[in-house]
C-alpha cells in the first residue's frame, strides 16, 4: 500500500495469477472503501497505486473515467465506482455478508450511505475552499447528528451490530479524515465531544478493528497530503518518502 504511485510513461505491471488487482491512490477515500471491504473479508489482492495528476496512458484503457478505485480480474475484466465495486465484492465473496439479511434493513442502510454524500460534500468544502465560516461547519455537524442518533437507536457499537457492516465501512474513510478540518482550519473546527459521544466512541472502535487498521492513516499524515494538494502540487508519495 505504501509503494510509489505510477505515472505517465510507466508500464502496466503484470497481473498476479488468482488475485484481484486494485488500482488505487493512497489518500483517496473512495478507493479506501474498496480496501476496507477486501481487508474485512480477507480477500487476497494486490495493489497498484496511480498518480491521478499524471496518469499512465495504459490506465485510461482500463478505467474509462481515469478515476480510482478500479478492480481488475485475472481475466482482464474491470469494475469501477466505489459503491458498485463494494456491492460486487460483498455478493461475490458471500462468506461474511456486510449488509443486514433483512431486505428492509438493507435498504435503510443504503439510504444512510446515500445521505452521507451530503456530509462528504460539506467536508470537501471545509477542506478545499479558500474561505469557510462556522455556518458551513455547523451544517456538516447537523449531517453527522443523523448518524450519531442512528447509533443510539441501534444500541450497538457499530451500525452493523457487534462488528462493522457495509454502512460503517462506506462512511469510515471520511470519518477517519474528520480531524483534517481542525488541523487545517484551527481548534474552532474541532468536533464537539459532548455532542457526538456515540459517534466518537464508534470512531475509536473502528480504529481498533483489524480490517480497518490495514488502511488506516493518522490525521496528521492526511493533513500533510491535503496541504500539498491545497498548494497545487499533491504529494502522492509522502509515505514512500518518509520511510
Amino acid at each position: 500500500m505504501n509503494s510509489a504511485h505510477l505515472t505517465k510513461g510507466s508500464e502496466a505491471p503484470p497481473l498476479q495469477p488468482g488475485k484481484l488487482r486494485v488500482y488505487s491512490m493512497r489518500f483517496c477515500p473512495y478507493a479506501q472503501r474498496v480496501h476496507l471491504i477486501l481487508d474485512q473479508k480477507k480477500i487476497p489482492y494486490d495493489v497498484v497505486l496511480i498518480n491521478l495528476g499524471n496518469k499512465p496512458d495504459w490506465y485510461l484503457e482500463k478505467s474509462p473515467l481515469g478515476k480510482v478505485p478500479c478492480i481488475e480480474f485475472p481475466n482482464g475484466d474491470v469494475l469501477y465506482e466505489s459503491l458498485i465495486v463494494a456491492d460486487y465484492l460483498n455478493e461475490a465473496y458471500s462468506q461474511s455478508n456486510l449488509y443486514p439479511d433483512d431486505p428492509l434493513l438493507k435498504a435503510k442502510d443504503k439510504l444512510l450511505i446515500e445521505r452521507f454524500n451530503g456530509v462528504i460534500s460539506l467536508m470537501y468544502k471545509l477542506y478545499l475552499e479558500t474561505f469557510v465560516d462556522r455556518e458551513l461547519f455547523e451544517e456538516a455537524l447537523k449531517g453527522l447528528e443523523i448518524f450519531d442518533r442512528e447509533l443510539g437507536t441501534r444500541g450497538t457499537p457499530f451500525f452493523g451490530g457487534n462488528k462493522p457492516g457495509m454502512l460503517d465501512l462506506m462512511i469510515w474513510p471520511w470519518c477517519e479524515r474528520a480531524d483534517l478540518i481542525r488541523i487545517i482550519r484551527g481548534e474552532q473546527y474541532a468536533i464537539p465531544r459532548e455532542r457526538f459521544l456515540r459517534l466518537l466512541q464508534w470512531k475509536s472502535a473502528m480504529k481498533d478493528d483489524p480490517g480497518v487498521k490495514v488502511s488506516y492513516l493518522d490525521p496528521e499524515i492526511h493533513a500533510k497530503y491535503m496541504r500539498s494538494r491545497l498548494a497545487g502540487s499533491p504529494q502522492y508519495d509522502i509515505l514512500v518518502e518518509t520511510k
